[in-house]
């Protein structure tokens, strides 16, 4: 069930067993919209800041510097726990070291590193491979070694159920969550059934579920994906359609009617979300 998360990290959240709802965000505008109606945690998306910052693929080609950066501008201006994508660590044994340590200094409350081959792809495309499990271990090993604090939580992906298949998947899974990952997560499960299979061969591993439309895995309800026993869900580029959709409209007017639509939100309320009233208190003390 959906619950108030006030002053509860990532970390209390998930052992008390409360369902997390992840809007995907992929910059500070976006992460204060999320907040701002409702939401209790937010997961912040590769895909998203791929598209946002660069308008190209979620394709490796985003740096560590460039998402380490985007995870503090987002948490300097919301409260909620963030998640944070990794993708595969960007490099390394030493290069999770630093994205680990990095991503928590920013602020993140949990990051999420995936067993792809660099240059990664987007989990629901094609031409994805995998590096070899005992290579991921060592990865995760290192991730929780790197961090300063077990509030800090490792969310471990996999990408081998396209290529390789769900026997696959589940030996990988049980090698990370030995290995000390936090949370598990297959990535792209494409029926009800595999996902029944995968939550019940680790019923006490927290386990996080990846939602997207058009994607290779079926689209449920949060309170379906809890009864199977899921107890994260992430909507990775839910806001992202949104924005562009609402974009695509509004441009669309403008070039065709040369004139402002009234439905679009107006500068008062973009104000507010920005917060300009604590700058204009500000000035009013001078």
């Amino acid at each position: 069930m959906l619950a108030s998360l006030d002053n509860m990290d990532l970390k209390e959240i998930i052992e008390q067993k409360i369902l997390v709802s992840a809007p995907g965000v992929f910059d500070p505008l976006s992460a204060r919209v999320a907040e701002s109606c409702g939401a209790g945690t937010m997961y912040m998306s590769g895909y998203g800041v791929s598209a946002r910052l660069l308008g190209k693929p979620d394709a490796g080609l985003v740096s560590y510097r460039e998402m380490v950066d985007r995870v503090r501008a987002i948490c300097e201006v919301t409260s909620a726990p963030l998640i944070a994508d990794a993708d595969t660590g960007f490099g390394g044994l030493a290069n999770v070291k630093q994205t680990v340590q990095g991503y928590e200094a920013a602020g993140a409350s949990a990051i999420q590193l995936e067993d792809q081959e660099f240059p990664k792809r987007c989990g629901h495309t094609k031409n994805r491979s995998v590096i070899p499990t005992d290579d991921m271990v060592r990865k995760i090993r290192v991730a929780t070694e790197s961090r300063s604090t077990d509030r800090f939580l490792i969310i471990a992906r996999t990408d081998s159920r396209t290529g390789l298949g769900l026997d696959e998947a589940l030996r990988r899974s049980e090698a990370y969550i030995n290995g000390g990952a936090d949370i598990l997560f297959v990535e792209s499960p494409e029926s009800v059934d595999e996902m029944k299979v995968i939550a019940e061969t680790f019923p006490e591993t927290p386990k996080l579920v990846n939602i997207v439309g058009g994607g290779r895995t079926p689209v449920l309800g949060d309170k379906a994906l809890e009864e199977l026993g899921y107890q994260i869900v992430i909507h990775p580029i839910y806001l992202l359609g949104a924005a562009v959709q609402a974009m695509q409209q509004a441009a669309s007017s403008l070039i065709l009617s040369g004139e402002e639509s009234k439905k679009v939100t107006g500068l008062d309320d973009l104000n507010a979300l920005v917060d300009f009233p604590a700058l204009w208190a500000l000035d009013e003390m001078e």
